[in-house]
């Protein structure tokens, strides 16, 4: 069974393949509202946009060179990748039986209750919003690293706020416009961030002082001063741990394309082979892109003691001017069409929920643009949110640990969290009335049940990670999380939230069908 191919499907869209599509939509209880023009690489390559090994394998690099040295690259990545991958897989699986927008919250729901649907539409949520603000945030540095000096430019909360909103505003005017713009723009990303890592890769290589291939696996304790203080001090084994969130961080984003679900092609086949294509790809193109970095590295203590600075610093003191400015101008496009791509996943998010009245003015946020077939108030929601989230944290002192190590290890827990809580629904669920048979993509029963049993215990060792030292507000900010979602369901939302149609209320559903898609025109 192959589960890596990215072909895309024939050009034309024949009308059986639209009535199969349109049919599991409305099986589920929703009409086709928005446009369905997104092909298998397109679906692909959203989430291997998201993933984008050039923003977070290069702006988080400091977790691994200033932790557990050179084997943080060369052994940790492929572990790390490795638990990403797991959450990947059952999740493809469940994909392929409810392919939906939103489809953890519709998964959640669907496969445990709506308590469990609701809970995972927030975490999703809150993870989306606070990702793209990361992205975004890390883009700003990149950009300040690599051509604030030329420009004059100085590092104040004014001058990043303002570089967030407008980088922020262009992604969603390009969302606003039509999903077939913004899928245009995620294939070239896809094959933007493939040629950009080939180059990377081999100018690392070229101008590295020699090809020291031991160091990819020899382990040196760099935690405290000696790798300026991005950890404190501690053994190198927890080190090295802690270094996994640096792929654990980089591969994810994959459920992209299942909040695109909707628009996309023959989505039961095309939307699991989508997430585990973007997996594989990111997995193993990163790998190489770091271990050429790691082995470009003139001295590993050195390098080390630049902390968040290290790339910059190996990049300058290796690689010529004229060929390095290109490979930034290059990777500064592909963590803008990340960030791009991210509105798109936060948006589809915010109008599934929406659509079930899951959030304030839900009737807005759920509307669709007849003209450009797109959730125009989620797009702009989402975006404006997580610019002032950036804003927000930018005024807020963390103590040992700066704002961005916060919000990574803060996003990595909601995200996962998302991703693990309808998987275990699904594993009790499988076989039953809930889940009484597999899409198309099938892996099988076995294999499925391994993919979310290694899931499971896999969130237990991220939510460790997420919120040792110093990102110990980690575990304060996630447990009041819990606290307030727990009072808010059950004071407010455990009467009024009715969640996605199950049972009876898919007929109802249905009965108005054919009246909102006459309203927004059939797909062309």
């Amino acid at each position: 069974m192959s589960t890596t191919r990215t072909v895309s499907p024939p050009a034309t869209y024949t009308d059986d393949q639209k009535h199969t599509d349109m049919q599991a939509l409305h099986s589920m209880g929703y009409a086709q509202e928005l446009e369905r023009r997104m092909s298998r690489f397109s679906n692909f390559a959203i989430s291997f946009s998201i993933i984008c090994i050039l923003s977070g394998g290069i702006n988080s690099l400091a977790q691994a060179t200033a932790g557990a040295g050179g084997a943080a690259i060369g052994i940790g990545w492929p572990i790390g990748c490795a638990v990403s991958a797991v959450f990947a897989i059952a999740m493809a699986q469940i994909a392929s039986a409810y392919p939906t927008a939103g489809g953890l919250y519709h998964w959640g729901s669907i496969l445990g209750n709506r308590f469990l649907g609701w809970l995972t539409a927030w975490f999703n949520l809150l993870g989306l919003v606070t990702v793209l603000g990361a992205i975004n945030v890390g883009t700003y540095y990149f950009f300040f690293g690599a051509f604030g000096p030329m420009l004059g430019m100085a590092d104040t909360i004014e001058t990043r706020i303002l570089f967030l909103a407008a980088i922020t505003a262009v992604q969603a005017l390009i969302n606003h416009f039509g999903i077939g713009l913004t899928a245009k723009l995620t294939d070239f990303s896809g094959s933007l961030i493939l040629v950009t890592s080939v180059a990377l890769a081999l100018a690392c290589l070229a101008f590295a002082p020699s090809w020291d291939v031991g160091r990819l696996f020899t382990f040196h304790n760099y935690s405290g001063a000696a790798g300026g203080n991005v950890w404190p001090e501690m053994s190198t084994g927890w080190a090295f741990l802690l270094g996994l969130l640096l792929p654990i961080y980089t591969i994810t984003g994959y459920d992209a394309s299942a909040h695109t679900s909707e628009e996309t092609r023959d989505a039961a086949n095309s939307v699991p082979r989508g997430m585990i294509s973007a997996v594989l790809w990111s997995s193993v193109a990163g790998y190489i892109v770091l271990c050429a970095f790691v082995l470009m590295i003139p001295d590993m203590d050195a390098a080390a003691a630049q902390g968040w600075n290290v790339f910059f610093w190996a990049m300058d003191s290796q690689v010529p001017g004229a060929i390095r400015n290109i490979l930034y101008a290059a990777i500064f496009v592909a963590q803008f069409l990340c960030g791009l791509a991210t509105v798109t996943s936060v948006s589809r998010m915010i109008f599934a929920f929406s659509r079930d009245g899951g959030l304030p003015a839900s009737k807005a946020l759920a509307k669709v643009s007849p003209r450009f077939r797109t959730p125009v108030a989620a797009i702009w929601t989402g975006s404006i949110l997580s610019v002032l989230f950036v804003w927000g944290t930018s005024l807020i002192s963390f103590g040992e640990s700066s704002a961005y190590a916060i919000v990574v290890s803060c996003t990595v827990i909601f995200l996962f969290f998302s991703f693990a809580i309808p998987i275990a629904a699904g594993l009790l669920a499988y076989g039953g009335r809930k889940w009484p048979q597999m899409g198309p993509w099938n892996i099988g029963r076995g294999a499925f049940a391994l993919a979310a049993i290694l899931s499971i215990l896999a969130m237990v060792l991220i939510f460790v990670l997420g919120v040792q030292p110093p990102n110990g507000n980690a575990l304060y900010i996630t447990l009041g999380f819990f606290v307030i979602a727990g009072i808010v369901w059950l004071v407010f939302e455990r009467r009024r939230f009715a969640g996605p149609p199950i049972g009876d209320e898919i007929a109802k559903r249905q009965a108005a069908i054919k009246v909102a898609e006459s309203a927004v025109g059939e797909t062309a």
